[in-house]
């Protein structure tokens, strides 16, 4: 292995994870300068870096691909600050997250149903708070384009409670799903703001059915309370999908409750994430 050149053994550290690299480098010397060489982190960096790069709203700065793929693992902002990129640390895999601004809200645009302000806990501009509505209709969109192929995802809605004003938000579940072409998976959520602050998640799931007909939907049936994170916010599942990469395709991921007729409110949305599982 010591005979072989430092471009050949960077080629072999390519074709294992990032973290593969770094561990390799720990374990035997002979891998130590491939670890470190643009060859071996130009392959983990995505194809289109430089694009997402240059729509970054602040420089980007490094000296090496290693640096930069670390700089990358954390939230670059682009499109207006609108969105952040990431690069999964262990994997190499693209993250994206849309702020709120990015989202359909229904009714988000009247400040007798929501209120858009900035709060410190969240790195976006801006995050919105329920008022009141009985109808809650969020939605958010990504093209399968940007992000990487052959991987599996997983879609998350990232909210918190406005614990003195959430009101009405567990009365009744709300629809969840993933829509990619004719797929469709479905699931239920409770926006538990009473249950959420002592329990992390609760899930219960079904078995899989496929219905016939034009789409094939994939039924999860589901129950859950968010998933408290260590930023302080909560994340809840949307349900997940496969990117294959071939063809260009609409990912459509949504948290919905338009059947109750009762008010609700205290729902504060930053952003929707899209991650690798």
């Amino acid at each position: 292995m010591e005979r072989l050149p430092a471009d050949c053994i960077a080629d072999i550290l390519s074709r294992g994870s990032p973290r593969d690299a770094c561990r390799s480098a720990v374990v035997a010397s002979v891998f130590r300068a491939a670890a470190e060489s643009d060859l071996l982190w130009d392959r983990f960096l995505p194809l289109d870096h430089e694009e997402i790069i240059s729509e970054s709203v602040s420089p980007v700065k490094y000296k090496s691909k290693k640096e930069l793929f670390f700089k990358l693992s954390s939230p670059l902002f682009i499109d207006r600050g609108l969105k952040a990129f990431s690069i999964d640390k262990a994997t190499g895999k693209k993250c994206y997250k849309l702020s709120a601004r990015k989202l359909y809200i229904a009714w988000s645009a009247n400040p007798l149903f929501w209120c858009w302000k900035p709060v410190i806990e969240s790195r976006f501009a801006e995050v919105v708070e329920l008022r009141m509505t009985s109808w809650l209709e969020i939605q958010g969109k990504i093209n399968t384009r940007i992000l990487s192929p052959n991987t599996m995802y997983r879609a998350y809605l990232i909210v918190k409670f406005a614990h003195h004003r959430a009101y009405g938000l567990d009365v009744v579940p709300c629809n969840v799903s993933v829509e990619v072409g004719k797929l469709c998976s479905r699931g239920t959520v409770t926006l538990s703001h009473n249950a959420c602050v002592k329990r992390s998640l609760e899930r219960v799931c079904g078995e899989n059915k496929v219905e016939e007909g034009s789409r094939s939907k994939f039924e999860d049936n589901v129950a859950r309370v968010g998933l408290e994170r260590k930023d302080g916010w909560l994340e809840i599942e949307l349900g997940e999908f496969y990117n294959q990469g071939m063809c260009e395709e609409e990912v459509k991921m949504s948290l919905k409750e338009i059947n109750g007729v009762h008010l609700k409110g205290g729902l504060v949305i930053e952003s929707l994430e899209i991650r690798p599982i």
